[in-house]
Formats: C-alpha cells, sequence, structure tokens
C-alpha cells in the first residue's frame, strides 16, 4: 500500500474521534508551550543580566582591601586600611590599565531647602564615569582642579535631582547641603534606571575624592579603587598585572596572603549566567515532564484504538494488508496527533511567551533552538509512545482479530 493511502486512512480514522484526538493532543501541546515559554524567561533573564552588567562596565575592575592575619588573628575588610593614594598613582601606570579611579563613599542625608533624600556621596575621579559607563546629561563633570582643591562641588543622579528639585527647577549651580557640608551641583548624570539587582543606579551624588575623604570622611586612606582594562579579553591579564604591583608596593613576602581584593565584572556575570543556565534547565525539566505525560497519553489512546479497531484490522490483512502497513498505519495516526500538537504549542507557547512580557514585564527572548527542540522532541515522543501499539495492531492473527468481539 502506498503512503499515500496510509495518510488518508490515517486522517479518517482520526477525523471519526475529533474530541478523544485533540484531548490526546492537549498533553503535547502543553508540553510545548511549557518548554518555548520557559526556555524563553531563562534566555530572557540571561540576556537582561548581560545588558545590565555591560551597561556597568562588562570590562571593569573593583579593587577593595581584603582580609589578612595580623599575629594570627583575622582581621575583617572594615578595618583594614590597606589601600592609599599611592597605589591608585603607581597603578595608572600599569599598561593595560585604561581608566582608573579611587573610590571613597559615606551615606547621610542631602538637604534642599525644605527637602531631604537619604543617599549615598562617591568620592571618584573623571575617569570614574568611562569605568562605570555614564554620562552628564546636563551641566558638566568637575574637574582635576576641583579634586586638586578639594573642591565642593558635586554630580547627582536624576533620582536625587528629583527628589531634592520636585517642582522641575534646574538642578546644576544649586547648593545642597550633604550633612553639614554645601556642596554646588555641577551636573546631573543620565538616568540608568536600576540595575539587575534591583538597585536604583541614579540614586547617587558623586564628588572629588579628595573633597569626602578630607571634608566627609576625615581620612587620609582610600576604601577602594575602581579600573578598567583597555580590552574585555585583557580583563585577566589586567588583574594579574595590578595584583603584582600591588604586592610588591605593600612589601607582602612569596606565600603571603593579599591584604586586597580584586573583583571583576566578568566573576559576577558567569556567576549570574550559571545561576540562571541552571534555573533554565529546571523549568525546561519541569515542562518537559508535561511533554512525557502527553506521549504516554498518545500511546494510550493508540492501545484503545487498536483494540477498537481490531475487527478492522483483521479484515484489511485478511484481504492482503500486510503487518508492515498496519504498522505504518497506526504509527502515521501517531506522528500526526505528536507533530499537530507540536505545531499548535509553538503557536501556544509563543503567545504565552508574549503574554509573560506583556502583563507580568519580565524579560523573555525565544531562540530558534528551543522551537526546533521542542518540535524534534514531541515528534520523537510520537514515534516512540506510538510504536508499540502500533507493532501490536501488525502482530494481530487476522483470524482471531476478525473474530474479536
Amino acid at each position: 500500500m502506498n503512503i499515500g493511502n496510509l495518510f488518508k486512512i490515517a486522517f479518517k480514522a482520526l477525523n471519526n474521534n475529533k474530541l478523544r484526538c485533540f484531548l490526546t493532543m492537549l498533553g503535547i501541546i502543553i508540553g510545548v508551550a511549557s518548554v518555548i515559554t520557559m526556555l524563553a524567561i531563562g534566555q530572557g533573564s540571561k540576556d537582561s543580566i548581560k545588558a545590565q552588567i555591560s551597561e556597568m562596565g562588562s570590562n571593569m575592575i573593583m579593587i577593595h582591601p581584603g582580609n589578612m592575619q595580623r599575629g594570627g588573628v583575622r582581621q575583617s575588610a572594615d578595618d583594614m586600611q590597606t589601600l592609599q593614594v599611592s597605589d591608585y598613582e603607581a597603578l595608572k601606570e600599569v599598561p593595560s590599565v585604561a581608566a582608573i579611579s579611587p573610590s571613597v563613599n559615606s551615606s547621610g542625608q542631602l538637604v534642599n531647602g525644605n527637602n531631604n533624600w537619604p543617599s549615598s556621596i562617591y568620592g571618584v575621579t573623571p575617569d570614574y564615569l568611562e569605568i562605570r559607563k555614564l554620562k552628564v546629561q546636563d551641566g558638566a563633570m568637575f574637574t582635576d582642579h576641583d579634586i586638586q582643591t578639594a573642591a565642593k562641588v558635586c554630580v547627582i543622579g536624576k533620582t536625587v535631582a528629583d527628589n531634592l528639585f520636585p517642582n522641575g527647577e534646574d538642578p546644576v549651580g544649586r547648593v545642597i547641603r550633604f550633612g553639614k557640608i554645601p556642596l554646588t551641583i555641577v551636573g546631573v548624570l543620565e538616568s540608568k534606571g536600576t540595575n539587575s539587582m534591583g538597585m536604583d543606579q541614579d540614586d547617587v551624588v558623586i564628588a572629588p575624592y579628595t573633597t569626602v575623604m578630607k571634608r566627609i570622611l576625615a581620612i587620609d586612606y582610600i576604601q577602594g579603587i575602581f579600573a578598567s582594562a583597555e580590552d574585555e579579553n585583557q580583563t585577566e591579564e589586567t588583574i594579574e598585572a595590578i595584583t603584582r604591583e600591588l604586592r610588591m608596593r605593600h612589601k607582602l613576602q612569596e606565600g603571603a596572603d593579599d591584604d586586597f581584593q580584586i573583583r571583576s565584572q566578568q566573576e559576577l556575570s558567569q556567576m549570574m549566567n550559571s545561576t540562571s543556565d541552571m534555573m533554565t534547565v529546571l523549568l525546561a525539566c519541569i515542562a518537559g515532564i508535561s511533554l512525557l505525560v502527553g506521549g504516554i497519553g498518545i500511546m494510550n489512546i493508540m492501545y484503545v484504538s487498536v483494540t477498537e479497531r481490531t475487527r478492522e484490522i483483521g479484515l484489511r490483512m485478511s484481504i492482503g494488508a500486510r503487518g508492515v502497513d498496519i504498522l505504518s498505519q497506526f504509527l502515521i495516526e501517531a506522528v500526526i496527533i505528536s507533530v499537530s500538537g507540536g505545531v499548535i504549542g509553538i503557536v501556544v507557547g509563543c503567545a504565552a511567551t508574549w503574554m509573560v512580557h506583556i502583563f507580568a514585564h519580565w524579560p523573555v527572548a525565544i531562540r530558534m533552538y528551543s522551537v526546533l527542540l521542542s518540535f524534534a522532541v514531541c515528534t520523537v515522543t510520537g514515534v516512540f509512545f506510538g510504536w508499540y501499539p502500533a507493532k501490536k495492531a501488525a502482530g494481530l492473527d487476522p483470524i482471531e482479530a476478525i473474530r474479536y468481539e
């Protein structure tokens, strides 16, 4: 029997049991839709994390005081004062460092007339803007001269501007107070929104590091150093060069613990991507259970179909139908159910992904591999779970099948 006739017989058999056929496909539809939606949510989260980290500076390197032992007692990083301005000056000469800035910070209340807002002030240099991918939207950045003179100037983020100047006044040129220290606003940063960890990147005030060190904190050391490599691929090389320079400057003997910590955005990116990948795989496995259930449903319905059509199978075999023809017929029915369910599941999955993005505002990204993978799995599921019932039908004895009641 040719393949065309087999497809006609299969379609006719399925058409005679529309509701049962649809209910059988439902498991496949839900499974495929679930896999596509879950993978889209996982991939969207991963892409969002990458974008957020890129906005923060994908080749950024952060240097902070580190734990170390003195006299057998391990001291915390908060008690360490191992980073000095001279370290920052020395690291400026490392060849692969593209930009570098010391960092000191303090939290407090910002005041403008009757308006106040709790925030943090960061003492940095103009290079900090390049490192953190920040831009000044209004006004200008403070200058190297302001750093040398510890000038009382600052640049504020949009959140700070909106809360201290709620009536829409131009903040540039206005004087605000941080605690008891008056600061003249010379610029307003371009808005960056929240990062992947939910932190408001616009709730910030930056000022010359010398101003924060001398006038606010009254310290002679720095709390950290931000740097960026010339290229993202040179990050590890730059970290090694910085480590060598700092160990030499701090006179650390070979084998001794570092009295500083160095972290890069790549480490953060790898950690978050690893977590995101794990969650995506977990979600896909849970959704894949629906495909398994759908496959079992196909096998169950095909078993029922073989039982109901035993006499039909006997008649066809008695007039010359071969076992392979019967096998092919029932296998084609199973594949039609699974493939049709897969196509509908893809449409439902894409629609569900779009609804998640619209109503839940989650980042989503449908990748072609997830669609092809789901479709391939549902097709294999149809063949796998349809094979045994079809094999049983092909192995029936024609005489016994005709006598079946």
